[in-house]
């Protein structure tokens, strides 16, 4: 500060009487400043509703002032992504391809075009099991926790994934345009969307600076770097059994830890659990598993694998898994029993969470 100070002093003209103000400035504060420590890097925090569920970003800094405009531009950029792909919003681009379906094809930013054509190729990966055009079934279902004599007649459940079909999105690259061919066909981009905000943002605050930190976008969790203390990450995995509980951990750095599960909504016939995953080949409630959490390094990927690997069931799924590289998974099944992929290894934990871990919970 004191050699910018002195450069607009000598704009002034007062160079020699500055130059000599600084010499005994800087002879005062020389011995003090050698004493004061340097700043220690810590945890900085924000969190904020998003993509209609929780958000909390974390960065590790030495840098105040740093650390939190680091966090408002994730904060940002997780928003703008929102109103870009929003169900909901009338005014995201999605909104308008679903308005089109049937109708002409709708141009869209590249960035939306390149992550619908992204899904597309998951969809391809999983033989249909994640599948963005499942907004275009009928709802049927309610799950309101609650017991339900039976399930809906089958012949309703057929109708509701008549229009379903990640197929039948046609894609123009030149245009960039997105067109449903079918009225009434609409895509959702749910099961994704969570996963590219979150890399989105670690992104712009890695590129800010910020060599270490955390985002959890209910359940999509992605951290790099390390903890102040040089420590990784500590991530916990819910527990369907156990509400508020943990059935396992594991510390990792530079990955994703994407949790979803189905006991957060759900309904019951004669005491089996029917979540809130539906099955777009069948209509039906995907069973078989209470959770699924997906482990690699990228958290877009993520997102859409544990829906995915939902809808396969345990034997299919882990299938899936163990044929791609650098991904892992471990699963609960409808027994409580916890199967993981080859060479997975995580924590066997039943009580609370351990002491600092973040909490890959349920994702809706």
């Amino acid at each position: 500060m004191i050699g910018s100070w002195l450069i607009t002093s000598k704009n002034r003209g007062v160079g020699a009487w500055c130059c000599l103000l600084a010499g005994l400035l800087l002879l005062s504060i020389g011995p003090a400043a050698a004493q004061i420590p340097t700043p220690r890097a810590r945890l900085y925090t924000r969190e904020a509703h998003l993509m209609g569920s929780h958000f909390t970003f974390t960065a590790v800094s030495a840098d105040d002032s740093l650390a939190w405009r680091a966090l408002r531009a994730g904060l940002r950029e997780t928003q703008r992504i929102d109103r870009l792909c929003s169900y909901w919003d009338s005014t995201s681009q999605v909104v308008k391809i679903n308005r089109m379906a049937g109708i002409r094809p709708v141009v869209v930013d590249p960035e939306v075009f390149d992550l619908i054509q992204r899904t597309l190729k998951i969809s391809q990966l999983s033989g249909g099991a994640f599948d963005i055009t499942f907004a275009s079934g009928d709802k049927i279902y309610q799950f309101d926790r609650q017991e339900h004599a039976s399930l809906p007649d089958s012949a309703v459940v057929r109708a509701s994934v008549r229009r379903i079909g990640w197929q039948k999105v046609r894609l123009d690259a030149a245009t960039h345009s997105v067109f449903l061919p079918e009225k009434g066909m609409r895509i959702n981009l749910a099961g994704i969307l969570q996963g590219y905000g979150v890399r989105r943002a670690q992104e712009i605050m890695k590129r800010m600076g910020i060599a270490g930190g955390l985002i959890n976008g209910s359940g999509d969790v992605y951290c790099w770097g390390h903890q102040p203390d040089g420590a990784g990450w500590r991530i916990a995995i819910g527990d369907p059994a156990r509400p508020r509980s943990v059935s396992s951990w594991l510390t990792v750095s530079d990955l994703a830890v994407v949790t979803a599960g189905n006991y957060e909504q759900y309904f019951t016939v004669k005491g089996r659990y029917y979540g809130h995953i539906i099955n777009p080949h069948t209509g039906y409630p995907a069973t078989g598993l209470r959770s699924v959490t997906i482990i690699c390094p990228d958290v877009e990927l993520a997102d859409a694998l544990d829906d995915a690997v939902f809808v396969l069931g345990p034997v299919d799924g882990l299938a899936l898994i163990n044929r791609l590289k650098g991904v892992s998974c471990t699963l609960i099944d409808d027994n409580g029993r916890t199967l993981v992929s080859k060479g997975m290894q995580v924590n066997s934990y039943h009580s609370a969470a351990p002491a600092g871990a973040a909490t890959s919970s349920v994702k809706l």
